[in-house]
């Protein structure tokens, strides 16, 4: 039998470099393939600065294609896990299962602008110096950290202003896809995650105890849970 295709997706201000462990922990169950979004990790950032919600859709659809990849699953973290809705939404049946973690759906101007207010370099250098590191290190190669933050700032100030995920883009995901929050998790609004699983017409959504946001703390083998649970009712070729 074939094994499914899995992809990976990374959060905002991520990597694949920064998914790797849990890619290492999915291969158990399929064949994984980690997508980088242009301007960061290793990927520059093209002719699309700041970033635009559709710029990524349109990575994560050519990651896809180029890897000749029929109806992946897709584990989405954070972000991640909006574009995928999102890209079906636009394009049914381009994925054949979602799992998302820690992805915030509900943006208005106000949740957009504290979350912006947590992007100022100069504040991060001051404050988390060794988070403020990472970042460096992590997107040198993709036009530097500072430009990382300052096109996230936008894409979310846009996503405040307009958010892309409603009750009737959502509406029109109807393959499998599993929801999981922790309960730790502090960039998400008392319930959302559970609103977001309410809203799609073939979810389930998993409360993971104790569990924060950093997919860093995020045991892997609660991540292979989540996906293996779903790949039990995806469709094989």
């Amino acid at each position: 039998m074939t094994k499914p295709a899995i992809v990976v997706v990374h959060g905002a201000l991520g990597s694949a470099a920064q998914m790797q462990p849990v890619a290492d922990a999915l291969s158990a169950l399929g064949e994984v393939h980690t997508i980088e979004f242009p301007g960061h990790g290793e990927t520059p950032p093209g002719e699309v600065v700041p970033f635009a919600m559709y710029s990524l859709i349109d990575a994560l659809r050519a990651g896809i294609a180029s890897r000749r990849l029929r109806q992946p699953l897709v584990f989405g973290y954070s972000m991640g896990g909006y574009v995928a809705l999102l890209l079906e939404s636009l394009s049914p049946g381009t994925l054949g299962g979602i799992v998302t973690l820690g992805t915030k759906i509900e943006w208005t101007p106000e949740v957009a602008a504290g979350a912006i207010a947590r992007l100022d370099a100069s504040v991060l250098r001051t404050k988390v110096p060794v988070f403020a590191e990472q970042l460096r290190v992590r997107h040198a190669n993709a036009g530097g950290w500072e430009q990382v933050l300052t096109s996230t700032a936008a894409l979310l100030g846009a996503l405040g202003q307009r958010p892309r995920l409603t009750a009737q883009t959502l509406a029109a995901v109807t393959i499998p896809v599993r929801v999981a929050a922790g309960s730790r998790d502090d960039t998400l609004a008392d319930g959302e995650a559970a609103r977001l699983g309410a809203l799609l017409p073939n979810a389930t959504y998993t409360s993971l105890p104790d569990v924060p946001h950093p997919i860093e703390r995020v045991p892997t083998a609660l991540v292979v849970e989540l996906v293996g649970g779903l790949l039990r009712d995806f469709p094989r070729s």
